[in-house]
């Protein structure tokens, strides 16, 4: 699994927020040089400066594709108002469940939404909320005319594929972007905030499609008119001042979505996070010259993998089998590729000084 460092969650559109910069993922690139030593091309029309247009039928086709998707998709996409901003939300069945972002409804239990349909707007309450995951579900009283959404399998994505993503980027209702998928498997760390623990994503799905405050809660389609995914992250480059990097955005990937919201639905909370724990409550130590040196552990659960281990309060996490943890993001990181019930090797720097390495069963985190 495959880890982007020096990550930060967008927050949903505040309400005096609209002229602020973009907020996003920071994306800490380097050797982004241009490449060189590409192989000239033999091609004919290279040679002569004309690039060949694709056969009419063929753009014809596609746009065909994209008008199919959104007449399928956008009337399953809603805006989310709360006291504080605004955020997306996709209808998830009939009965007025809508699954978003946990940053979107952030403390807020009451809400209004307005289907991409138009209308009045509709009273919803606040079902659940899944912060360490960035999920969280809603229900409109008023489930007149609700379009639920048919969410697809994303283990299935393939690098390359078309996807559209849909919302509310800046307030703009029912906006459209289209991409790629770049990339799978990416682990993210949003930092902490408003309804937001420091949430770290698994599995997230990395896309060329714009995302921008608002788009987030919203859906991320493949041409099939599925949702695969729920924009969530929008990167920003820091050479750029925390301008906008184009082309880098981030999804909550459908499988993890949908499980969620089946638990929410079910049970009222998440019962199974199918994800790994130490079993400790912790902070990011700074050394001398305010540089993070490790975790510290603050306090350990009672029966779990660390206490059984013998982890005590006081003593530093260095690393996770072989992997440095310099903060506590980069553990619950490490920690995300890891499976409940695997053995992890956990290195401890103790109070007295001296460093031990110790075998940890790791149990499961806790959906609260």
């Amino acid at each position: 699994m495959e880890t982007t460092p020096g990550t930060r969650r967008a927050g949903h559109i505040g309400r005096h927020a609209l002229t602020a910069g973009v907020a996003g993922v920071l994306v800490v690139l380097s050797g982004c040089g241009g490449l060189t030593g590409a192989p000239a091309s033999t091609d004919s029309a290279s040679k002569s400066g004309n690039t060949p247009s694709p056969p009419a039928a063929t753009v014809v086709s596609e746009e065909q594709a994209y008008e199919r998707v959104i007449a399928q998709v956008l009337p399953s996409i809603v805006q989310i108002n709360t006291s504080g901003g605004l955020g997306s939300g996709v209808v998830y069945d009939t009965d007025g469940h809508i699954v978003t972002n946990a940053h979107v409804v952030g403390k807020y239990k009451n809400f209004e939404v307005i289907l991409a349909t138009g209308g009045k707007p509709r009273k919803a309450q606040l079902v659940a909320s899944y912060p360490l995951g960035d999920l969280a579900v809603i229900r409109v009283s008023d489930k007149t005319g609700l379009a639920p959404a048919t969410f697809g399998d994303s283990t299935k994505l393939k690098v390359g594929q078309i996807v559209l993503a849909m919302g509310n980027p800046l307030g703009l209702s029912g906006s459209v972007t289209n991409g790629i998928v770049s990339a799978l498997g990416r682990t993210v760390t949003e930092p902490q905030g408003e309804g937001s623990p420091g949430a770290t994503i698994t599995n997230a799905i990395q896309t060329s499609a714009s995302i921008n405050p608002g788009n987030s809660g919203g859906a991320l389609t493949n041409l099939s008119g599925e949702v695969i995914g729920v924009p969530t992250l929008a990167a920003i480059n820091p050479e750029l001042g925390g301008g906008a990097a184009p082309g880098i955005g981030f999804a909550i990937p459908s499988s993890t979505a949908k499980d969620v919201t089946e638990q929410i639905i079910r049970n009222g909370k998440v019962t199974n996070t199918r994800r790994a724990a130490l079993g400790v409550r912790v902070n990011t130590v700074v050394g001398p010259d305010g540089q993070p040196v490790g975790v510290g552990v603050a306090q350990v659960d009672p029966g779990s993998g660390a206490a059984r281990a013998g982890i005590k309060p006081g003593d530093i996490i260095i690393s996770v089998n072989g992997k440095p943890t310099p903060t506590a993001a980069t553990l619950s990181e490490v920690l995300a590729g890891l499976k409940p019930g695997a053995q992890a090797r956990v290195e401890l720097l103790h109070p007295n000084g001296k460093t031990d390495t110790v075998t940890v069963i790791l149990g499961t985190l806790s959906g609260s």
